[in-house]
């Protein structure tokens, strides 16, 4: 008798699927998109429901990068793979694709960008429980990402207890003030520069070859459009500074913060309680100062007293997907299971 050809590996599928959240979103960006899915080995011939894992990645990223081919470190089907051969509990991983011309939509829904926290929750999650065999429940699904990937997955963590029973949270964007303000001054000086920020970005975006330069612009401008959408303004965006004098504009500044993991879980809390895993990460030496959010956060969970697990660890912000290895166990093992 013949071995099934994944009864010791995982498969990727690549359904792609037609948005109806997305479309006619303001940037024009496709409504069909592909969707990865790393089925477990054996998941062909089991018949049994298996717990979701839904992986967000970071900014410029879509759900197809972490299957991506790298000469030091395993992509994620590959770490999956070894994974449960160490044994860790099967799962169904999916990766949405939720870029933006922007660069990302921070999987919230924007009316500058598309109303990604809808296609997520929405469309993707009932349409991976309609098509694979799922433990269709908050305690079988759960949700990880690094950087704009671990905000999402704190975000939904926050909003969504009834989708998702278990969150990892690398590296996640937080604490505003530290992470995205340090880089305000050199936004206004490339926006003033370019004679404003539709000028800017029309430049930027003829660009054939992006210049690593532009990337502190480049990221204000994708979090202003998720934070901040405003239809008077040009792009349709409001920002939290003056391009002349990077004055602090309060109002707009007021709706970032609105987004502030750190400042939504005071109304959130009840949320996270609810969670089975509340895990979260970081580098001592992140680039974006998020070391300091992440403690900030640790520290008001422990406060409220609500469960969670916090590490560091001596890295920066970049190429640590090799943390996957602390947090899929875990989030597996936190997952109910047939």
């Amino acid at each position: 008798m013949s071995t099934p050809s994944d009864a010791t590996a995982v498969t990727v599928e690549f359904p792609v699927i037609e948005s109806r959240a997305l479309a006619d979103n303001p940037l024009h960006d496709p409504a069909a998109r592909a969707l990865p899915v790393i089925l477990p080995p054996g998941y062909s011939h089991s018949g049994r429901r298996y717990p979701v894992i839904v992986g967000l990645t970071g900014f410029t990223g879509r759900g197809a990068m972490l299957l991506n081919d790298d000469a030091w470190q395993p992509n994620l089907a590959q770490r999956l793979n070894r994974l449960y051969a160490e044994g860790m509990p099967h799962a169904i991983f999916v990766l949405p694709d939720c870029f933006t011309r922007y660069g990302g939509s921070q999987y919230i829904n924007s009316g500058a960008t598309g109303a990604y926290e809808d296609y997520v929750i929405d469309e993707l999650i009932p349409w991976v429980d309609a098509h694979y065999r799922t433990i269709a429940d908050r305690a079988g699904r759960a949700v990880f990402g690094k950087s704009s990937g671990g905000y999402g997955s704190m975000i939904y963590g926050l909003r969504h207890p009834d989708v998702f029973g278990a969150i990892a949270c690398h590296s996640g964007d937080m604490a505003f003030e530290l992470c995205y303000a340090p880089d305000f001054p050199d936004t206004c000086l490339a926006f003033t520069k370019a004679g404003g920020v539709a000028a800017w970005w029309e430049q930027f975006a003829a660009q054939v070859k992006k210049k690593p330069s532009d990337f502190k612009a480049l990221n204000i401008l994708a979090m202003a459009a998720c934070y901040s959408p405003d239809p008077a303004e040009p792009l349709g965006i409001a920002f939290p500074m003056d391009f002349a004098t990077c004055e602090r504009n309060p109002d707009v500044w007021a709706r970032w913060l609105t987004w502030d993991p750190i400042e939504m879980l005071a109304d959130h809390a009840d949320h996270l309680r609810q969670l089975t895993l509340l895990y979260m990460d970081c580098g001592v030496q992140d680039q974006f100062n998020l070391q300091f959010g992440a403690r900030q956060m640790s520290k008001r969970l422990t406060a409220l007293g609500i469960a969670h697990e916090y590490e560091e660890f001596e890295d920066n912000h970049n190429n640590i997907q090799y943390r996957y290895d602390v947090s899929l166990p875990r989030l597996a093992h936190a997952l109910a299971t047939e």
